[in-house]
């Protein structure tokens, strides 16, 4: 939730394009591949208004003076810091197979995911082996920005490498509050005691599931099974709906 004053927040009604580093007010020029997709692909015009991030929480509305070839003239206004949520959230999403690996991505990043770690847990159909792990989190992060933009965030998910499963532990252990979605799980998600601040790690399994081990590993960490409901979410959209819950039961969509 904005912290800057109401007139002054980054437009939600506009299209965001993000770059490494926000211009100061005044005049600049979006170029590159998100000046040309402003100019060519959403052919903004003169008059229209469009908020530049840093995706690490820094916004600036900025009005179209001037069309360019493949890049546009701006007016940018002062740039506003979003503070990000009290309650921060990583996804464990065990790596999918095919483009869903994608698709889990772009839900969880509209969802308001904080950070995703790719798990390669025991029972993964897909494998991604040493020199296909740089290129697989690459994908992520350009699916990851891609729908922070389209969801009209000004933080983009940070993606980590490749993770084994007792990283995932490490990860559980230096958390306020750990939990791993499972079918056979009897505790509902309302039954956790989750914090007012601090940081949540949720583990979505793969297709096969979980194994016996990767329970046992992951709640000797602290981490609690649980289950949303009577059905069985797919690994690629089960990460979304447990953040859209958490969405209310933290606060984090207030």
């Amino acid at each position: 939730m904005s912290r800057a004053p109401q007139g002054h927040r980054a437009n939600p009604g506009a299209p965001f394009f993000l770059l490494d580093a926000l211009p100061g007010a005044g005049p600049f020029v979006l170029g590159g591949a998100e000046g040309r997709h402003a100019a060519t692909v959403r052919r903004l015009r003169v008059g229209e208004v469009l908020v530049l991030t840093d995706g690490r929480g820094g916004a600036a509305n900025a009005t179209v003076t001037a069309p360019g070839r493949g890049e546009l003239t701006l007016q940018v206004d002062p740039s506003v810091r979003e503070e990000p949520p009290a309650v921060r959230v990583t996804l464990v999403q065990a790596v999918p197979k095919g483009e869903r690996g994608e698709l889990a991505v772009e839900l969880a990043t509209e969802a308001g995911v904080d950070a995703l770690v790719p798990w390669a847990a025991a029972r993964c159909i897909a494998r991604w082996t040493p020199d296909r792990a740089a290129h697989g989190a690459a994908k992520w992060r350009a699916a990851a920005a891609a729908a922070a933009k389209q969801s009209r965030r000004t933080f983009v998910p940070a993606v980590g490498e490749l993770a084994s499963t007792s990283a995932v532990a490490d990860l559980i252990r230096s958390a306020d509050a750990a939990i791993v979605l499972h079918e056979s799980a009897t505790s509902p998600l309302q039954g956790v005691d989750l914090p007012s601040a601090g940081d949540v790690v949720v583990i979505v399994g793969p297709e096969g599931g979980l194994t016996e081990e990767e329970l046992t590993v992951f709640a000797a960490a602290g981490a609690v099974p649980v289950r949303l409901g009577p059905q069985v979410l797919r690994t690629s959209t089960a990460g979304a709906v447990v953040l859209g819950a958490l969405g209310v039961l933290t606060g984090r969509w207030t």
